[in-house]
């Protein structure tokens, strides 16, 4: 394992703090239909993403969760035994990366069935990565992974499709959102150590969704009771049109789960796919926004843009 730079250590210290993220908030819902985003940007990853899935930039390296898919799931005529597909085969894998595409670390997470790594989350001590199987109302494993020596440690089981994860710092909980979003899920960390797959919070007790703009593919934490989340949806309009995917992003407040700011970004990668299609990370520039994105599978190129506000 490579060393922890000096800039990897200051951001340690950095990214935990509220004013940082506060900035961040202000001026996403700065943004609009009309902002325009200037490709700044286009890096190559040199090493096989497969399927992308969390993102996020510590110093000057970036971390990325993605699945191999080794054998893709298949659906089956009638559900059986509460699922509508069989489990697949894949691995788990988190990765850093350097900021010229280079492959740095890397860790594989999961057993067994569950493989597919979720939306990540840094709260300046540890990376925190959902890890689920390929298939809606299953099982997660919630894994905190150190920064420094990408050692990765198992936090608890729960029984259903964790796609995403936040710490909410000021509470000092943990959030995480269902297959497609659809479900948001609270998890006090003072007493996860009693959360066990046999007791956890049930489906019935989920609070639903309210927002059907996008489905959520990565979140994080911004400050206060805020994360932010990138998303995408998928359209097909009548008379054998095409269909066409449209990504967004959204502010949502972490007390009652309802957005806050909801904008579309109608960026598309040259293979036609939406750029929040899979990870992404937002940082302040000095005139406004930068926003990194990963938009295609296996040969992945990072996106660059900003937007001044």
């Amino acid at each position: 394992m490579r060393p922890l730079s000096i800039a990897l250590t200051a951001a340690l210290a950095l990214a935990a703090s509220p004013a940082i993220s506060n900035d961040l908030s202000d001026a996403i819902k700065g943004l609009t239909r009309s902002t325009t985003w200037t490709l700044v940007d286009e890096v190559p990853l040199n090493f096989n993403t497969h399927h992308p899935q969390g993102m996020y930039r510590i110093g000057d390296d970036f971390i990325v969760s993605t699945v191999e898919i080794i054998t893709r799931t298949q659906r089956y005529d009638t559900p059986q035994d509460g699922y509508d597909r069989d489990a697949g085969e894949g691995r788990g894998w988190l990765y850093r990366f350097s900021a010229e595409g280079e492959l740095l670390d890397e860790v594989e997470l999961g057993e067994g069935d569950i493989y597919h790594p979720g939306g990540i989350d840094f709260d300046g001590e540890a990376i925190w990565v959902p890890v689920a199987e390929y298939r809606p109302d299953s099982a997660s494993i919630v894994y905190r992974v150190d920064p420094e020596t990408f050692e990765a440690e198992e936090v608890f089981r729960f029984r259903d499709h964790l796609g995403g994860i936040v710490h909410n710092l000021e509470s000092g909980s943990l959030h995480a959102v269902s297959w497609g979003s659809r479900r948001f899920y609270d998890f006090d960390l003072a007493s996860i150590d009693e959360v066990e797959m046999t007791d956890a919070v049930p489906l019935d007790e989920a609070t639903m969704n309210s927002a059907f703009y996008v489905d959520y593919q990565d979140c994080h934490y911004l400050a206060g009771q805020e994360m932010i989340c990138s998303g995408v949806s998928s359209f097909t309009p009548p008379n054998d049109a095409p269909s066409f995917g449209l990504g967004g992003l959204e502010i949502v407040n972490l007390e009652d789960d309802r957005p806050v700011h909801q904008v579309p970004v109608a960026l598309w990668s040259p293979a036609g796919r939406p750029m929040s299609q899979n990870p992404f990370f937002l940082e302040t520039t000095e005139n406004g926004i930068r926003a990194y994105f990963i938009p295609d599978d296996e040969d992945s190129v990072m996106f660059v843009y900003e937007a001044e506000l």
